[in-house]
């Protein structure tokens, strides 16, 4: 019972949506400038360096939270690795956007933080690296979401990490479905773009 009241209260505060909250402040909606994502990148776009890194920063505790809360309530790693899967989908799927989110990145970083800290120092530079050769954040989120469950697996962490972090990489992925289309056609805008 415990775990299913943490799972629902995760879903919950996944669902806070931080861009889409920095832009209103301002008189933006977030949604309706730039690419339409509430995540950080379209923010730090539109909005500014400044709020940008608020909702990356933010977005990554809103996965990080759950877990932390779960491992520090003595759960398993299944039910903490859950409880941040269910943060992540509140992101993508929030309940008080009618479940039209971001793309998850930042809120998977913060699942990873929590459940695998090394697997997720692994991935963070893999992004890194991807990142600063070809000044696309979209092509490292996605390369970073490809080898999500793999990390864990060759670092020999829970079965559960691994599983909870294929469910969030595949998810990733098809969040980018756009991105890889403007990626293979050229398009897609670099960092530093306006």
């Amino acid at each position: 019972m415990l775990a299913l009241v943490l799972w629902v209260l995760s879903y919950i505060l996944g669902s806070v949506p931080t861009g889409y909250l920095l832009g209103s402040v301002t008189g933006v909606d977030i949604r309706e400038s730039g690419s339409g994502n509430i995540g950080a990148t379209n923010v730090a776009r539109t909005l500014g360096w400044a709020k940008g890194l608020l909702t990356l920063v933010a977005d990554i505790v809103k996965g990080l939270i759950p877990v932390l809360i779960a491992l520090q309530l003595g759960l398993d790693i299944a039910v903490a690795a859950v409880a941040g899967l269910a943060a992540f989908l509140g992101h993508l799927y929030p309940i008080f956007l009618k479940f039209q989110g971001g793309k998850g990145i930042a809120t998977a970083l913060g699942v990873f933080l929590g459940t695998m800290p090394l697997g997720a120092a692994v991935l963070v530079a893999v992004f890194l690296l991807v990142v600063g050769l070809s000044r696309r954040v979209s092509l490292g989120s996605v390369t970073a979401a490809v080898l999500s469950p793999l990390v864990p697996w060759v670092l020999d962490y829970p079965l559960p990490v691994v599983w909870v972090n294929l469910v969030i990489g595949v998810f990733a992925v098809v969040r980018h479905r756009e991105n890889l289309r403007r990626l293979r056609n050229g398009t897609e805008a670099k960092l530093g773009a306006g």
